[in-house]
This record gives C-alpha cells, structure tokens and sequence, in this order.
C-alpha cells in the first residue's frame, strides 16, 4: 500500500456543463466559487507531462541512505566504513535539507569539563520530560556527541553558516554518490525484509529506483506546511513510506511549540534569519523543559497578544494549564524558541564570549503560534525502534534522527543542541548497524510486476482528468488542524470534528488529487503524506486521556502516572486501518501490549 493506494486512484470523467472559467462568471466571481469548492481545488487537468514517455532509471547499493541534512550525513560516512556500498538520495541539496540548515547549536558531552556525570544527565533528562525519554538514547546521544563534534571539527562544519562544503568533504573524500532532488514516495520490501525505494525526479520527468540491501531513513520531520518557521518543506515523507510498509510509528500526539514573530510572521527569514547568519557552536549541558504549549494555553484563556521572550509579562502564562516541574521554572526556561541557537553567543546583540541578554529569535515582541504546525518536539516522533541501533520492526529498515521516534529527550524539548547532536549520534549508529545488516543478506529481489504498480501509484496524479489541486487540499487540511483549539489545547469533541473532516480528506479528496508537472505532482506526494500524519496526531491525541509534556488535553489535565507511563504506536493492519497500541516507558517494542 502507498500513500496515494493505487485502489483508490482512478481516472475521474472529465466535468460536463460550464467551464470552471465559465462557472465563476455565472457564480459572482472567486469568493463564490471558493465558498462551493470550486476555486483552485476541483478542476480539469491540464498535465503538461506525457506519461508515456516518463523515463526509469535503476540503482543498486548495499546501503540506500534517504535524506542529505545531519543524520544523512553521519549515516553515509559511518555505513561506508564500516565496509558498505552506500547511495545518498535527497529530496533537497547535501547540507541544505530539511531542518538541517536552521540548526546551529552542537551538544557536545565532554566529561573532563562538565559535573554531571553522564548517568545523572540521562536522569536529569528523564525528570523533565516526567518519563516520556527513552533514557538508552538519551545517554547515547551524550555519550558520543564529542566525537560526532571532533568529526565535524575535521570537515570544517564550524566555520561556516553553510554546510554543503563541510558536508561534501567527507563524502566526495570516500566517493559516496549523491543523487539530489529527487522526491521519494515508495519503500520496497522482497518478503518481509526492505529492498529499496523509489521516487520521482523533480527537474526531470524520470522516475528512480534503488535497490538496496538495507535502508536508513533520514528524512527528518514534517508538519502541514506552516509558515513562519523553517519546517515548511517537510512533510513525513519518510514517515508514510514506512508506515505503508508495515513499521510502527510513535509520538504523534506530542506538539511543538516554536512561534514566529508579529511582524511578517509568515516570513521565515524575518523571524529566524538571525539563526540561519550563525556559525554553528558546541554546548554544554542545560537541561530545560522548553518548547511545550505553555504559551498556546495563556493565548487560549487569556486571549491575545501573548508577550514572548525572557521579561515578558505575566500575562504569557495562566493559571492551571501544562504541568512543569518546579524547578524548571518559566522565568529560567522562558523563550525556548533559542533551541537551536546554543547559549545565544552568536546572537546579534552578544559578543562571542558570553549569553546573550536578549530573547532568543522568534520570541521577540508578541510571537505567533503555529509556526511549526504538525511536527512534534524533535527525536519525539518517527519510527519506533525496536533497539539502540535505531532499527525499526521492519528487517533491514534503520532511521536516525528526526525520523526515529527514539523519544531521546522526550516529549519535551530538554537539552539545547542536542537535536543536532542527537541526528548525529542516531546516523553513525544506524550507518554501523545497517552496513552489518547488509553484509549478512543477498542482494534483494523485486518483482517487474511491483515495480510497474509503483509507477502507475506514483504518476496517477498525471492520469487524472479532472481533480483536486493539491495546494488547495493542503489549504482545507491547515484549516482543520493548524487551529490552536485543535492542535494544541485538544477537547474530544473538536478531535472528533477534525478527525471526521480529516477522514473524508483521506477517503474521497487524497485519490482524486492531480498533477500537471513534476512539482504539483510532488505537492500531490506531500499532501498525501500530510492527510496521513493529521489522522496520525489525532487518533494518538484522543488516545492518551491525559496531558503531559507538549501534549495538553483541557478535558483530561492532569498527569496519569497510573495509566500513561506509556508511548502510543501506530501501525497499519492487515486490511490497511489504522491501529493504535501502547508502549511502556521501559519496554521495548516486542513487551507492547
């Protein structure tokens, strides 16, 4: 099964009667039209692409690392010295996908400087995020930030705010090919075992194959394509394709919290620019509790404008609301949006020297929610690993960083920079562990049939007559779930109503979307992906009665210890429904019940 299942795609009969040029004339003009459905989303298509003469071209590799940002980067080295062939893909350019070009602060654990041995950090971690860490990759990701850090040392990563030098470095020393810009839809599977991907080109009307012996995915997070914030490329992409597949997905219901600010909100540059102008820096040890819905609840009882940014005034927090341990105080932790940025020694108004006395970017002034819509608190959601080696329940299958759910700080955002450390450390210990994986397989087997269902799964956007554009599909879709009464601060009743409309998005809007160039058909792709992530956050969000961390529930506010000392897996069952289970904080995968 595929995002876009090939049962429910169809050639739709062309729309008898009036031109949709025709109908807004006879219907009062766009405002109309749009209020019937009719204005940018059902149309005719009119595909620019000759299917028929859509090239294929065929890879092979042991390794098949999926996404070119910081766990990608790691994954590749690692899983080619350990004696693997290995093929990078990604959807952007090398250094500049993903999240990967926002971040700036390396956690970097050196315990000849730092007081907190590392046993006392993984439990520092563990308290603010009230259990919802996996301490295993909490201490891993300490444990070898520094040499993650020493090996970007090497390649040149700190002296530059761009990193497709310092990341080409090590991979043009080992002649890892690279193939960018090509957006992937499908995982393949010989068996029950992976055996690959394939996607599409999007400067060329050419669909890619790789078959691989074992798979890593590092394709990061997603959200619905919020502005303000730099996540508004991502889409789950990595996520869906292994859901599609059978692997087991975790930490939906959990939110992030990053704002953009007033002024231009939805301008990424303008809110957060002063982060991308940084060179990056390591840090030390700062164990916080940041990044929650505090500030979505005081805007929620309080109304708005809510004062962000340290000295704000009281009225960004209210009375009850999200649970926080006392001693991560609002006043110490305020402004998480620097989470990113380290200490803030490379802010604007901050010699290099020592923290900055300003608020972090983003949270200047009165700052706008929803920035990161439909993504969670970093390393909170992905694949659920079935071990430390970042595996997943489907053999050969690995993900690192922000497409593991390794849950490494929780479902709260505790440590600054350890989300780039953390993809760091999660791709070198997947890269290992795949090149072992693969040493100990042949070389897979996929059927022409398989392959020829792939491509007509992945052009069926192009065969449609007529359909639903998929930007105005995104647009219903950021409606129904980017809303602060929905999203953030959740009731059942309005999970229910979203759920509903997310549901007829799924069933009826989701095969009918169309595609008239390689991009719309990659925005057809995302949609798809996106439909699938907004049930995915509404089903985990009605299942956990209870509100902790990033997750709050006005209906259910208090912490359950004695019922939700538990993660929420998602899986796709035999018939292809959606199926929910839990997972106990100390378990691994196969104890769930």
């Amino acid at each position: 099964m595929t995002n876009l299942d090939k049962t429910q795609i169809v050639n739709e009969p062309a729309q008898a009667g009036p031109s949709r040029r025709e109908f807004l004339a006879l219907g009062g003009g766009i405002v109309g039209a749009g209020a019937m459905g009719f204005n940018a989303g059902w149309a005719q298509n009119d595909t620019m692409i000759d299917v028929a003469s859509v090239s294929n071209t065929s890879h092979e590799t042991d390794v098949l690392v999926i996404g070119g940002g910081m766990a990608g980067l790691f994954a590749a080295v690692k899983a080619h010295d350990a004696g693997a062939s290995v093929l990078m893909v990604a959807k952007g350019r090398l250094g500049s996908s993903g999240l990967t070009p926002f971040a700036k602060g390396f956690f970097a654990y050196d315990p000849a400087v730092e007081d907190m041995s590392l046993d006392e950090f993984t439990d520092a971690v563990s308290h603010s995020a009230l259990g919802t860490n996996n301490p295993v990759y909490t201490r891993q990701t300490a444990e070898h930030s520094l040499a993650c850090a020493k090996n970007l040392e090497e390649w040149g990563f700190f002296e530059s705010n761009l990193y497709n030098a310092s990341f080409s470095k090590p991979i043009s020393a080992r002649n890892i090919p690279v193939v960018e810009r090509v957006m992937m839809t499908h995982l393949l599977k010989d068996g029950e075992r992976i055996a690959g991907a394939a996607g599409f080109r999007l400067d060329a009307e050419e669909i890619v194959t790789f078959t691989a012996k074992s798979v890593i995915l590092c394709t990061g997070a997603g959200g619905f394509k919020p502005n303000g914030f730099p996540v508004c490329d991502l889409t789950h992409d990595g996520t869906i394709m292994a859901y599609n597949i059978g692997a087991k997905v975790t930490g939906k219901e959990w939110n992030d919290g990053h704002p953009a600010r007033t002024v231009n909100a939805a301008a990424t540059y303008d809110g957060w620019g002063d982060m991308f102008d940084q060179v990056p820096n390591t840090l030390g040890i700062g164990v916080r509790h940041d990044l929650g819905v505090e500030l979505n609840y005081a805007a929620y009882v309080n109304g708005n404008p809510i004062q962000g940014g340290p000295g704000s005034p009281v009225q960004s927090t209210a009375e009850g609301g999200p649970y926080r341990p006392t001693e991560f105080s609002v006043e110490a932790n305020r402004g998480g949006g620097a989470e990113e940025s380290g200490d803030r020694r490379s802010s604007p108004n901050a010699d290099n020297n020592g923290p900055s006395d300003g608020p972090p970017p983003g949270m200047s002034s009165s700052p706008v929610g929803g920035a990161s819509a439909g993504m969670a608190i970093h390393k909170s959601e992905g694949l659920v690993p079935i071990n430390e080696r970042c595996a997943s329940n489907v053999p050969g299958l690995f993900a690192a960083g922000d497409a593991l759910g390794s849950h490494m700080c929780g479902g709260i955002y505790t440590q600054i920079g350890s989300s780039l450390a953390g993809s760091a450390v999660q791709g070198a210990i997947a890269g290992e562990a795949s090149a072992e994986y693969a040493s100990s397989v042949e070389v897979p087997a996929v059927s022409s049939e398989t392959l020829a269902n792939v491509e007509d799964e992945i052009l069926a956007p192009f065969k449609r007559e007529a359909g639903y554009g998929p930007a105005w599909v995104t647009q219903t879709l950021q409606g129904i779930m980017i809303p602060n009464f929905v999203l953030y601060i959740k009731k059942e009743s309005l999970l229910r109503a979203a759920l509903s409309y997310i549901e007829e998005l799924r069933d009826h809007h989701m095969p009918m979307l169309r595609a008239s160039d390689m991009h719309e058909l990659r925005l057809a792709h995302e949609t798809a992906n996106m439909i699938i992530s907004a049930e995915m956050k509404l089903r985990a969000s009605l299942m956990r009665t209870e509100s902790r961390c990033s997750h709050f529930r006005l209906d259910y506010p208090e912490v359950d210890d004695e019922n939700w000392r538990c993660w929420i897996n998602i899986y796709r069952d035999e018939k292809g429904s959606m199926r929910l289970e839990k997972q106990a904080f100390d378990a691994w995968p196969a104890q769930a019940q």
